[in-house]
C-alpha cells in the first residue's frame, strides 16, 4: 500500500464557497473530478507533497503550514492490490495564483453546495461532505473491479 495525498483548494467567490476539483486526464480515476493530488515520493513529507501536487496540477502556489488535514483514508482494492492505497486529504484556504489546467487535470471550481458527486469516485460522498463541514475522517474503503465501494469501515 503506498501513500497519495489529495488537496481541496477552498475559495469565496460572490458569496459562495467553491472547491476546486479537476477532470482526470491519464491513470486511475481518468475522467472522474478529483482533488488535485499524487502519490508521495521517497523521503517526502506529506504536506510537502501536498503542495507539490497542487502546484504541479494547477499551477496554485500554497504553504505547508496552510493546509488542514480533513481525512486519511485506506483503500484496498479487492482484486487489484497493486492499486491499493493510503489517502491523506487536506484543505487548502490560503493559496496564490489562478488554477491552470495540466496534463493530469482539468481544473474547475464548483459550488461547494453543489459538488458533482455521481462524477467522481464512489466513495466521496461518503465522507467528504463531512470532512468539508469540520470533522476529521478516518476510514478503510474496499474498492472492487467496477471501482466501486464493497464496503466501509470507519474508525475513530
Amino acid at each position: 500500500m503506498y501513500d497519495v495525498v489529495v488537496v481541496y483548494p477552498l475559495r469565496q467567490s460572490e458569496g459562495t464557497e467553491e472547491i476546486l476539483l479537476g477532470e482526470k486526464k491519464t491513470g486511475l480515476g481518468q475522467g472522474r473530478l478529483v482533488g488535485p493530488g499524487g502519490k508521495v515520493e521517497p523521503g517526502e513529507s506529506l504536506r510537502r507533497a501536498a503542495v507539490r501536487e497542487l502546484f504541479e496540477e494547477t499551477s496554485l502556489v500554497a504553504e505547508e503550514t496552510s493546509l488542514i488535514p480533513i481525512a486519511t483514508l485506506r483503500y484496498p482494492f479487492s482484486t487489484r492490490p497493486h492499486l491499493s492505497q493510503r489517502s491523506h486529504a487536506f484543505l487548502v484556504r490560503e493559496f496564490d495564483g489562478e488554477p491552470a489546467d495540466s496534463e493530469e487535470l482539468t481544473a474547475q471550481w464548483w459550488p461547494k453546495t453543489h459538488i458533482p458527486f455521481e462524477r467522481m469516485w464512489a466513495d466521496a460522498q461518503l465522507w467528504l461532505p463531512s470532512a468539508l463541514a469540520g470533522g476529521f475522517i478516518r476510514a478503510t474503503v474496499t474498492i472492487g473491479d467496477d471501482d466501486g465501494v464493497l464496503g466501509v469501515e470507519w474508525a475513530s
